[in-house]
């Protein structure tokens, strides 16, 4: 298996990433290129991207995978919110790609007060247009934990946006919370085994790039999103060992966003590969 980690890039700049993934003992790694919470688009000078790129090339972490900032609504229904939203978007695919970050993740968006219909086209105009700026970054739909407006959080909601937006480039983001939130029961392995076998007969094998996982405060089908860590939440060894073990589902990479420290998402990280068939 593929694990890392969500980190933060600390005191060096962006590559202290490539510092904090190695202090977790991690394959690969997510990180924020911009302020998460702000609507400053990420700027990177030629000698920054450049540091950013050796150091990762030099780490053997892979894939560098990017989350995008919070602050935007890919499906939002103002206007000005929604063109300040796509601007962010396409400043990130453009900063992905100098920094040589493999998948940019894009939460699927919420409605608000639009009909679904009128979200899901907007969220999907939004992923084309992501797509059409990115050279090498793939821009990837995460879906969400079945909050109020949310535009697609189940895997028959990913297969309709998908389908809205039309492009094969766009790929899927699972996290393992946001499933659990909806009703999803990763706490079995039935249910486990259910879940892939929706993806395959949805035609999602080929766009399913990567897994957050994360452990759950909240009981199944609460569609509340609180991520704790692995071992703490109400999944169980029992879902997780299914999950370490699926083979469509642990052939992508997983990202670990977590509360704990380095030392406790290291513990983590190796737990889950004990967990997975060559443990």
């Amino acid at each position: 298996m593929i694990i890392g980690a969500h980190v933060r890039r600390r005191q060096r700049g962006i590559e202290g990433a490539i510092e904090e993934a190695r202090l977790r003992d991690a394959d690969c790694v997510q990180i924020f290129v911009s302020n998460p919470r702000s609507w400053a688009e990420p700027h990177y000078d030629d000698a920054e991207a450049e540091r950013f790129r050796s150091t990762l090339e030099a780490s053997g972490i892979d894939p560098c995978v990017a989350h995008m900032s919070y602050i935007g609504n890919t499906a939002a229904w103002k206007p000005e919110f929604l063109e300040r939203t796509r601007a962010l978007v396409r400043e990130t695919v453009r900063a992905c790609d100098a920094l040589g970050v493999r998948f940019l993740v894009v939460h699927a968006g919420a409605g608000g007060p639009q009909g679904r219909g009128a979200a899901l086209r907007t969220a999907a105009e939004t992923f084309r247009l992501a797509a059409a700026e990115a050279d090498g970054v793939r821009v990837l739909v995460e879906l969400m934990a079945g909050t109020s407006g949310a535009v697609a959080s189940l895997p028959e909601e990913a297969e309709e946006l998908l389908g809205a937006v039309d492009d094969d480039r766009v790929g899927l983001t699972l996290d393992t919370a946001h499933l659990f939130a909806t009703g999803i029961a990763l706490d079995e392995p039935d249910g486990v085994t259910g879940l892939a076998d929706d993806l395959r007969a949805r035609g999602l094998v080929e766009r399913l790039a990567l897994v957050h996982a994360n452990d759950s405060v909240f009981e199944r089908g609460a569609r509340r999103d609180r991520h704790t860590n692995i071992g703490d939440g109400l999944i169980g060894e029992a879902g997780w060992r299914a999950l370490a073990n699926d083979p469509l589902l642990s052939s992508v990479p997983w990202i670990l966003e977590t509360p704990g420290d380095a030392d406790r998402q290291r513990a983590d990280i190796a737990g889950l590969r004990n967990l997975g068939p060559h443990g």
